[in-house]
């Protein structure tokens, strides 16, 4: 069996929620977890860190723009080279906005563009440089409903989630038949976040009766993918509460 101790895990966009239970469940497998934000977001990283550390675990945070080229080169030399071979690489950044199209800005939709998808790639093109060494590795891309079909109001937000799921397909195809899992996952609901929380009271509501996704079963799932034989990869997984409407 592999022994994970061994390898680190990248988690890019290591949020409150889905990233923290990301890096809280490779870490509890064993993975040194390298946890990134963008810079000046750090602060929100201390009970994250604690938590892991507490149950046993090893994490370091990383302050990290996704979208700056040379940022993100440095930070996958940096694992790679000083704390241990890159196996794991989640992509999960939010970048979900809401403009009716006479609001979106070309800045707008120019800058989700560029969180959700430019990243994505430049994320994705430096840990496959890593993997293929080794030929062996799992790249996770975090999608949407957005993913799927565009939205009223969402037209950044949708056409880069279009954007990220191809990058994802691309790599799929071009990386599978090298042992390099690649893999998109369709987030289709609420999650249960201090945003849906405190703005839509409502939906945070159907927690009480699990209708709205879970952190941790969302990790849990990123770990079922990452562990399957390679004779049987799941390349596209949606994740949705039993009672959402698709």
């Amino acid at each position: 069996m592999k022994d994970f101790s061994k390898y680190s895990a990248i988690i890019i966009g290591a949020g409150d929620a889905t990233g923290s239970a990301l890096c809280k469940k490779f870490a509890d497998n064993g993975y040194k977890v390298c946890a990134v934000r963008r810079p000046g977001n750090l602060d929100k990283f201390k009970k994250l860190k604690r938590d892991v550390e507490q149950s046993g675990g090893w994490l370091k945070v990383f302050g990290v723009d996704a979208r700056d080229e040379e940022s993100i080169q440095k930070l996958f030399k940096e694992v790679e080279t000083e704390i241990a071979p890159i196996d794991v690489v989640i992509f999960n950044p939010g970048a979900n906005v809401y403009f009716p199209i006479e609001d979106t800005t070309s800045r707008i939709f120019r800058k989700v563009w560029e969180m959700a998808a430019f990243g994505g790639f430049l994320t994705g093109r430096e840990a496959a440089k890593y993997m293929k060494k080794r030929n062996e590795g799992s790249i996770f891309f975090t999608g949407a409903t957005a993913s799927m079909r565009g939205g009223s109001g969402f037209s950044a937000f949708s056409s880069a989630k279009f954007a990220l799921r191809a990058v994802s397909q691309s790599m799929a195809r071009e990386l599978g038949p090298q042992g390099i899992h690649v893999a998109h996952f369709v987030i289709d609901g609420a999650i249960d976040t201090a945003f849906i929380k405190e703005n839509f009271p409502d939906t945070y509501a159907l927690k009480q009766k699990d209708g709205i996704l879970q952190p941790d079963a969302i990790a849990d799932a990123y770990w079922f993918v990452h562990s399957q034989h390679k004779s049987a990869w799941t390349h596209e997984l949606d994740l949705r509460p039993y009672m959402e409407k698709f």
